[in-house]
């Protein structure tokens, strides 16, 4: 039987997908304190952003 680590794990992998992004020594913080601000998690606020600027574009 599958521990709930793996099954979260395999959820992902069949649901999701995953974009690194490389920032500058110190940026990630920044962002992450701006987010919370902002009340959002770190990858809310990136996904919000990716979606606010899509829609820019159409």
């Amino acid at each position: 039987m599958a521990g709930k680590t793996e099954y979260k794990n395999q959820w992902k992998s069949q649901n999701r997908d995953q974009i690194i992004i490389i920032v500058k020594k110190g940026e990630k913080e920044k962002i992450k304190a701006h987010a919370e601000k902002m009340g959002k998690s770190l990858n809310a606020y990136m996904n919000d952003l990716i979606k606010e600027d899509m829609k820019e574009g159409e």
